[in-house]
């Protein structure tokens, strides 16, 4: 008897809108149903494809933020003013709309879960959303570093929260606000330096690897601080975004 061809991840394939979750006032997810999807390994990524009446086609890549698991996906999303694609998934989309997804992609900026060292994560704004499939896939000691302008930018508050308290110590986050502090909080406003960094890394001899995600500016000074305070550079996976028309 004949089988049926599997999807390959270079193929796009139909995507259903099971439920949407709103993160800030510009940042929603999105939860996908796909048929024949088998998971993917946190850190990678899909590209989304709208097509509109006409016959116009856009597409973007979207981290993939949720825990691997079979026909479900979750991709969260930042709102880019004037783009193709991030408007209407941010503000217009809703249960059973269908897209068109493509992958999972990507085999550099992943953590698989047969990697037992332990891991830094550092993420500059919506730059989380990769890192926040690692922490809710975290088998092994996981230390994030978050750094957002304020409270009501900063995405997954709740989640983080859970999977910190739920981790038995196994997940730590530690928040950097840049503009705004929440009431209380014991720092001022400022951006993710040397001294903090340092604090949150694992020593040097933990042979821990860090992924740093994030603006392309936040994503290099990070990584040259990763080396200057010891860190392996062969141990520091980055992904970089800009912009890309939304």
């Amino acid at each position: 008897m004949a089988r049926a061809a599997l999807p390959n991840r270079l193929t796009w394939q139909p995507a259903t809108v099971a439920a949407t979750r709103t993160e800030t006032g510009t940042a929603r997810t999105l939860v996908l149903a796909v048929a024949g999807w088998t998971g993917h390994v946190p850190g990678q990524h899909v590209d989304v494809r709208l097509t509109a009446p006409d016959g116009y086609t856009a597409y973007r890549s979207y981290s993939i933020s949720s825990a691997p698991a079979p026909g479900l996906l979750e991709v969260t999303v930042q709102a880019v003013t004037g783009g193709e694609v991030s408007p209407y998934l941010v503000e217009v989309a809703e249960p059973g709309d269908q897209l068109e997804i493509r992958g999972p992609l990507g085999g550099w900026f992943i953590r698989r879960p047969a990697d037992s060292r332990p891991a830094l994560l550092v993420g500059g704004g919506s730059g989380v959303a990769p890192l926040m499939s690692m922490v809710r896939a975290a088998t092994n000691p996981t230390r994030l570093l978050y750094s957002t302008r304020s409270p009501s930018d900063a995405l997954f508050s709740a989640d983080l929260a859970s999977a910190e308290a739920a981790g038995g110590g196994r997940v730590a986050v530690t928040r950097v606000y840049t503009r705004a502090v929440p009431p209380g909080w014991p720092a001022a406003p400022r951006r993710l330096d040397a001294d903090t960094l340092a604090r949150v890394a694992w020593p040097r001899e933990a042979d821990a690897v860090a992924f740093v995600c994030g603006p392309t500016g936040f994503v290099e000074t990070v990584a040259d601080l990763l080396v200057d305070i010891g860190h392996d550079p062969a141990n520091i996976r980055t992904e970089r975004f800009g912009p890309t028309g939304g």
